[in-house]
């Protein structure tokens, strides 16, 4: 595909890879088990423009304080018996201005990045790097669809905040019961559906792909992005291009994590 003759081919930004040491400024509970966290630092050069961007978070081992290290041809260079676990999240919202960033985290009970935004305090330290790239599409679509379980919500949030007051949204939401509705502020004609889990483990049902299967969509040509657990947005994938014409260029699918495995992130 022509990206310079087609307006609603998406672009590709690269950005300076750099990490940055913030410091808790503020805990928010969005719902039971999102916990929006604040930070403060420099942000000097920071960029996140794509909704779906990410920066990589780095939790420390216990007793190692959280530091920036030399960046080389292969990453980040910590010391023997310092390297951290790293997750990769959106950030929420940002002002580079004001050295201000929030991230959402679901608070699941497991895993370095979950049990840190669990007992986190303020003035505590979180190092982080990137993005490195966004990718930015643009809103010269008829209608857009967006799906995903608690992992995407923050994601899901920033395109619904941009688009346009004429855009139309089909929106799809897993999460575990109704007590983790939350708010999506923006001015696009947004029809938004949550489907439940009800217990289940997260991951584990075909709540989003179903609820896709049975919506009537409108005409004209559509943007979507899914995200989530791996397999879910694979099989969603597959179901709109193979089932529902749309054109595979205009489809994301990420797995921001993998059933059963530690720190997965895949891209269909």
């Amino acid at each position: 595909m022509d990206v310079t003759s087609d307006p609603r081919a998406p672009q590709r930004v690269r950005h300076e890879t750099r990490m940055r040491l913030l410091e808790v400024t503020g805990v928010t509970d969005i719902t039971p088990t999102m916990r929006r966290i604040s930070f403060k630092g420099d942000m000097t050069g920071f960029a996140a423009p794509g909704h779906a961007d990410h920066i990589k978070a780095f939790f420390f081992p216990e007793g190692v304080e959280p530091k920036i290290v030399p960046i080389g041809p292969r990453g980040a260079e910590f010391a023997e018996g310092e390297r951290p676990e790293m997750r990769d999240y959106t950030p929420r919202q940002y002002d580079v201005g004001a050295g201000t960033l929030d991230i959402d985290f679901v608070l699941h009970g497991d895993g370095p990045a979950s049990s840190w935004a669990a007992q986190v305090s303020l003035g505590d330290k979180l190092v982080i790097g990137g993005p490195r790239g966004s990718l930015i599409v643009p809103t010269a679509f008829d209608w857009y669809l967006l799906a995903g379980d608690e992992t995407a919500i923050p994601a899901l949030a920033r395109r619904i905040a941009e688009l346009p007051q004429d855009a139309r949204v089909i929106a799809v939401i897993e999460v575990d019961n109704p007590d983790e509705h939350q708010p999506f502020p923006g001015a696009a004609d947004v029809s938004l559906s949550y489907v439940y889990r009800n217990g289940a483990p997260a991951g584990s049902t075909s709540l989003i792909l179903d609820r896709i299967k049975a919506t009537s969509f409108p005409d004209g040509v559509a943007y979507a992005y899914v995200a989530g657990e791996a397999s879910m947005s694979k099989a969603v994938r597959a179901h709109l291009t193979d089932d529902r014409g749309f054109d595979p260029e205009y489809v994301k699918a990420a797995g921001y994590w993998l059933l059963g495995t530690a720190d997965a992130q895949e891209d269909h």
